[in-house]
């Protein structure tokens, strides 16, 4: 495996376990929150709504898409400048040979 392939799969292996941690600490806030912080369950927002409920309900889809897009845009940087572009072979015609 050449070094630069492999340093740049080290890299994007601390990139996921940067953004795992982050998915992680925001998943598990969200009981700990219900559990010790009393408005966070008993407050009402629009609709009657709780902040909890909201959170569960919007927040946390929102978040996971915010933070998917950028993993992904950060991974693609990361991979980009560490291997730089590659050479796309052209497309194979699946016709009649011509």
């Amino acid at each position: 495996m050449p070094t630069d392939v492999d340093a740049s799969f080290r890299t994007l292996r601390r990139v996921a376990a940067g953004h795992f941690l982050v998915f992680l600490g925001v998943v598990v806030a969200v009981p700990v929150l219900t559990l010790t912080v009393d408005w966070w369950s008993a407050g009402r927002l629009i609709g009657g709504m709780s902040p909890s409920f909201v959170m569960a309900a919007f927040g946390l889809y929102l978040f996971f898409f915010a933070l998917s897009a950028a993993a992904a845009t950060l991974s693609n940087a990361v991979e980009e400048r560490m291997l730089g572009e590659q050479e796309r072979e052209p497309a194979e015609h699946h016709g009649d040979p011509a």
